[in-house]
């Protein structure tokens, strides 16, 4: 099975807020064929420090992400022990976070295309959010 670009995001809500609107956000993306969801982990760090780790499939009972393991159609294990404990490293006690692992599948038919032509990938960068919405108020503000 041929995989278009994978990416990892991991989304942390301080004081463990949700509110609900996650997982339909993701399941639009999923069944427009914008995304493929492969793995998904939650990461939750309790008051006194303490780390649990939920694969998708546990959280049936949290609002924000109950059955985001029907949308892992394409299930692969390529969040490691050590990727999961990096993650929790970064969480403040109380918080919580989830790491995303998505298949950018809108891009496989172009990817197709590039390689039947000859081409190949020259670079993949990926630029954040908060970075661009830095740039662009730097440009507003000269």
């Amino acid at each position: 099975m041929a995989l278009g670009p994978i990416e990892v995001v991991v989304l942390g809500f301080p004081g463990s807020q949700f509110t609900g609107e996650i997982r339909p956000r993701i399941v639009e993306l999923v069944e427009s064929g914008t995304i493929t969801m492969v793995d998904a982990l939650f990461i939750q760090k309790d008051q006194d420090g303490t780390v649990t780790y939920l694969e998708m499939e546990e959280l049936a009972d949290h609002p924000d992400f109950e059955s985001l393991e029907s949308e892992l159609s394409a299930h692969i294990d390529l969040i490691s022990g050590e990727d999961a404990d990096e993650f929790a490293a970064d969480l403040e006690p109380g918080s919580s976070a989830v790491a995303l692992v998505f298949e950018h599948t809108w891009m496989k038919p172009v990817r197709d295309a590039v390689v039947a032509s000859g081409g190949v990938l020259l670079a993949d960068i990926h630029v954040p959010a908060d970075v661009v919405d830095e740039v662009l108020a730097a440009v507003e503000r000269a």
